[in-house]
């Protein structure tokens, strides 16, 4: 094992571990902690709208550089636009109903016993996609709101702009008094990472693939965590 290797493997057993600890957390948080921390965001995506721009023209920048077609330079863009449609979708999630802890299916047994399936979280999952750096938002918001802990590892193409976005999700999280490590983003372009990230299952009871198909086959075929295609 290389060196490169081996300080990714260090790098996804410490973020696993965080995250470990932090599910167990989220998963007793209250309905109210997790709507505060969501509208938390919303509110840091349209106040820091500028304040993004540089690390989301670095990424753009770089895009250009490589030869990217335009319009994949254009799914990189956090424009006002972008950005505000995201704390919107982060505000419908803090005003739906929380559905963890309710218990649906009930049934009458024989013996007289009523059985249902009550909804919990699922505890860690790690999720992979390529170039929209709005996905982060996406993926952070929908884990907060499931009362989950994850890790998310974005393209290399717009590091940049996602590690800028997860340290508003941390923001957020922390001044609604949820722990920082229930949202975490490898920082890593390093491609072994996305190798550790699917074989901890110590760590990650799921791991969620967005992209394309090509992405999507690989994820399934070498991961050793359960995939939700």
């Amino acid at each position: 094992m290389n060196a490169q290797t081996t300080s990714a493997h260090d790098l996804m057993q410490a973020m696993g571990q965080r995250a470990r600890a932090a599910s167990s957390l989220m998963a007793k948080a209250s309905p109210a902690a997790k709507a505060k921390a969501l509208k938390t965001l919303a509110a840091l995506l349209r106040e820091q709208s500028a304040a993004l721009q540089p690390a989301n023209e670095q990424d753009l920048a770089a895009a250009r550089a490589a030869g990217l077609a335009e319009p994949m330079v254009d799914r990189l863009k956090l424009t006002p636009k972008v950005l505000d449609t995201c704390a919107e979708g982060c505000e419908q999630l803090a005003a739906m109903p929380d559905i963890i802890g309710d218990i649906v299916g009930m049934q009458q047994q024989p013996s007289g016993i009523r059985v249902g399936q009550m909804r919990v979280p699922i505890g860690v999952f790690g999720m992979i996609y390529e170039s929209r750096p709005n996905v982060t938002i996406e993926a952070a918001s929908l884990s907060i709101k499931s009362g989950n802990a994850c890790i998310l590892r974005g393209g290399s193409e717009a590091i940049h702009s996602n590690q800028a976005l997860a340290q508003l999700v941390q923001q957020a999280l922390l001044e609604a008094g949820l722990p920082a490590d229930a949202v975490q983003l490898v920082p890593s372009t390093d491609r072994a990472c996305v190798g550790e990230l699917i074989a901890m299952p110590a760590f990650v009871d799921v791991i969620i693939p967005r992209g394309g198909k090509g992405l999507i086959e690989r994820i399934s075929l070498e991961a050793k965590v359960p995939v939700i295609k």
